[in-house]
C-alpha cells in the first residue's frame, strides 16, 4: 500500500479537506435527524427557532456534501494521473529483458481496468465519510437518549463486524484470482486483433479460439468474480440482518423490560433506527468498492517490483567511438517452440569506425539475438561489452545505447519524430521522403508524420528515414531489404551502405541477400548461436554464395530509381 500513502502525503490538505467536509456532512444530517425528532414534541413557540436551525444546517449539509464529492472526484483522477505515470516511467525505465519477460498484458491492464478501480474508490469515499459520520452521529444521540442502549449498539456492531469481516475475506480472496485471470484474458483479447488473418483463415482454429480459450477463461472469470461479490453481498445482508436483531431487542426485550424508557425516548428510538438503515446500507455497499481497489493496488506494486529500474547517467548524445567489441559474451534464453534452452555464444568480435559489416546465418541461428546483445538491450550473462576498450558496467548501459541506431525486423513505428529537436527537421525530412519516393503518401509537419498507414516495406522506408535523421555512429539494420522490390533492395544495399559508411558510420546489416555478400567489408556467419566463419565480401564472392552485379552510380542520400515503388 505504499503508492496509496505516496498519494496521501502528496495530497495531504486536500484529502483533509475532502474528510472534514464529509464528516461535517454526515453529522449535519445527524443532526437534522435530532431536530426532527424535538420538533415532533416540542411546543408551538419554538417551532421557528428549530425551523431556522433546520434550514442553517440544511443548507451546511447542502454544501460541504458537494464540496467532499468535488474534492474526492478531484483526488481520485489526481490518484489515476499519478499511478500511471508512475507505471510508465517504471516500464521506460525497466530493462529490455524484463518488460519482455513480463509481457505487454499486465501492464496494460493496469494502465486501464486497476486504475479504474482505484477512482471508483475514491469516488466512493465521500458517501462512505458521510455515512460514517451519520452512523455516529446517530449513536451519539442514542446515547443521549440512553447510554445502556449505546453499549448495547456497540455490542451490536461489534458482533456484525466480526461476522462481516469473516464473509468479506473469503470475497477477497475470489477478488484477487480472478484479477490474476484478467491478465490472461487481455493477452487473449490482443490475440483476437493480432492473430485476425490467422483465424480468418482457418475456421476450426477461430472456433477453439474463441469457444475452448477465450470462453472458458472468461467464465473463469465471471465465476470467481460472482462469488467475490456474492460474498459481499452476504456479508452486507449479515450486516443488515444484525442492525434489524438489534432493533427488534432493544424496542421489544430492552425497553419494555431491562430499560424502560417514555414514549418520548422510545419514537426517538425508532427514528433514528430507521434513519441508521440507510448510512449502514451505503457503508456496507462501499465495502467492495475498497477491496476491489485494495486488490488494483496490490497488482500495481506487484506488476511494478517485477520491472527493477536500470541505472542510467546524464550524457551528451554519442557522436562517435573508437571501437566496440563483444569478449567471451554469451545469452541463454529459452525456446518454447523446441522446447529446450538456446544459448548465443561466447561471441568474441570487434568492430570499427566506418566498416560495412554483414551477419548471416540460417533462421534461428541466433542473429537478432547476437544485435541486441550488441547494442545493448540484452546484458551478456558471462563475457563482456566494451566500449572504446572499456567494460560497459550497469551504469554506463544506456549511454552505450545511445551510440546505436536500429532498424530490427519486427520495428515499431512511431507517429512523429520524439526526440530530434533540430533545425529544419521538417525540409530535411520532407526531402528524403521524395528520394524515398513516399512524398506522394507521407507529409511531415512539426516533426509529425501525416500517416503511418502504409504497407509494411513503405512502413520499413519510413522507419528507415527515422534511423538516417537520428545521425548515430553505429547502424544495425536486422533483414530490412526482406519486404522490399529489387529496385529498392538495389538503392539499400548499393547507395545507401555505401552512403553511411562514407560518413564514418560502422554499419551491420543481417542478411539473407546473398547476392550482395560481396559489397561487404567482412561478413560474419552464425550457425546454431556460435560465429562459425568470418571473412571479407570478396572471400564470399570468390566461394561462389552470390551472384554479384555492378553498382551503378547514384546521387544524394537514398537516391531512387524513378520506377521504384
Amino acid at each position: 500500500m505504499s503508492l496509496l500513502w505516496y498519494l496521501v502525503r502528496h495530497s495531504r490538505w486536500v484529502l483533509v479537506v475532502a474528510l472534514l467536509t464529509s464528516l461535517v456532512s454526515g453529522f449535519g444530517n445527524a443532526a437534522l435527524l435530532a431536530l426532527i425528532n424535538q420538533a415532533l414534541s416540542a411546543p408551538a413557540d419554538s417551532i421557528t427557532r428549530l425551523g431556522l436551525q433546520f434550514l442553517v444546517i440544511g443548507i451546511v449539509v447542502l454544501v460541504t456534501r458537494t464540496l467532499s464529492a468535488t474534492l474526492f472526484m478531484y483526488l481520485g483522477q489526481k490518484a489515476k494521473a499519478t499511478l500511471r505515470m508512475h507505471t510508465i516511467h517504471r516500464l521506460g525505465e525497466a530493462s529490455f529483458p524484463h518488460l519482455e519477460k513480463q509481457g505487454a498484458a499486465k501492464s496494460l491492464a493496469i494502465l486501464t481496468q486497476d486504475l479504474d478501480q482505484i477512482v471508483i474508490f475514491f469516488t466512493s469515499m465521500p458517501t462512505l465519510a458521510m455515512q460514517s459520520a451519520v452512523i455516529l452521529g446517530c449513536l451519539v444521540y442514542l446515547g443521549y437518549l440512553s447510554w445502556p442502549i449505546l453499549i448495547a449498539a456497540i455490542v451490536t456492531i461489534f458482533i456484525g463486524a466480526l461476522g462481516f469481516r469473516l464473509v468479506n475475506a473469503r470475497g477477497m480472496f475470489h477478488l484477487r484470482a480472478s484479477r490474476r485471470r484478467e491478465d490472461d484474458l487481455v493477452k487473449y483479447f490482443r490475440a483476437l486483433f493480432d492473430g485476425a488473418k490467422e483465424l480468418k483463415l482457418h475456421r476450426a482454429r477461430k472456433q477453439a479460439f474463441i469457444d475452448d480459450t477465450l470462453a472458458t477463461n472468461v467464465e473463469a472469470v465471471r465465476v470467481q468474480r460472482t462469488r467475490g461479490y456474492v460474498l459481499y453481498a452476504a456479508a452486507a445482508s449479515w450486516g443488515s440482518f444484525v442492525l434489524f436483531a438489534f432493533i427488534g431487542i432493544t424496542i421489544f426485550v430492552l425497553a419494555r423490560r431491562f430499560v424502560p424508557v417514555d414514549l418520548h425516548v422510545m419514537s426517538g428510538y425508532a427514528i433514528v433506527f430507521v434513519y441508521m438503515i440507510a448510512p449502514i446500507d451505503g457503508v456496507l455497499s462501499a465495502i467492495p468498492n475498497i477491496g476491489s481497489a485494495r486488490v488494483a493496488l496490490e497488482r500495481i506494486e506487484q506488476v511494478n517490483a517485477e520491472l527493477p529500474i536500470e541505472q542510467t547517467l546524464d550524457a551528451a548524445p554519442a557522436t562517435s567511438f573508437d571501437s566496440i567489441a563483444l569478449e567471451g559474451a554469451t545469452h541463454s534464453y529459452f525456446r518454447e517452440k523446441e522446447n529446450e534452452v538456446f544459448t548465443l555464444g561466447p561471441i568474441n568480435l570487434a568492430f570499427r569506425p566506418g566498416e560495412l559489416v554483414y551477419l548471416i546465418g540460417g533462421n534461428g541461428s541466433g542473429k537478432t539475438t547476437l544485435a541486441k546483445m550488441l547494442v545493448g538491450l540484452y546484458v551478456p550473462e558471462s563475457g563482456q561489452v566494451l566500449l572504446n576498450g572499456k567494460p560497459v558496467d550497469e551504469a554506463h548501459r544506456d549511454i552505450y545505447r545511445q551510440h546505436f541506431s536500429v532498424v530490427f525486423n519486427d520495428f515499431y513505428l512511431f507517429d512523429n519524430l520524439l526526440g530530434m529537436r533540430v533545425d529544419g527537421l521538417d525540409q530535411h525530412a520532407q526531402q528524403l521522403l521524395r528520394e524515398l519516393q513516399l512524398d506522394h503518401k507521407v507529409t511531415v509537419k512539426d516533426g509529425a508524420f501525416s500517416t503511418i498507414d502504409l504497407s509494411q516495406g513503405q512502413r520499413k522506408r519510413l522507419a528507415l528515414l527515422v534511423a538516417y535523421l537520428e545521425n548515430r555512429p553505429f547502424y544495425v539494420f536486422d533483414e530490412w531489404a526482406a519486404d522490399q522490390d529489387p529496385l529498392f533492395k538495389e538503392v539499400f544495399y548499393k547507395r545507401l551502405l555505401p552512403e553511411l559508411q562514407a560518413k564514418g558510420k560502422t554499419v551491420l546489416v543481417i542478411t539473407h541477400d546473398d547476392r550482395y555478400f560481396h559489397l561487404a567489408d567482412r561478413y560474419i556467419k552464425l550457425d546454431f548461436g556460435q560465429v562459425v566463419e568470418q571473412g571479407s565480401g570478396s572471400e564470399l564472392q570468390a566461394a561462389g554464395h552470390h551472384g554479384a552485379t555492378q553498382s551503378h552510380a547514384g546521387h544524394g542520400a537514398f537516391a531512387a530509381p524513378e520506377a521504384a515503388t
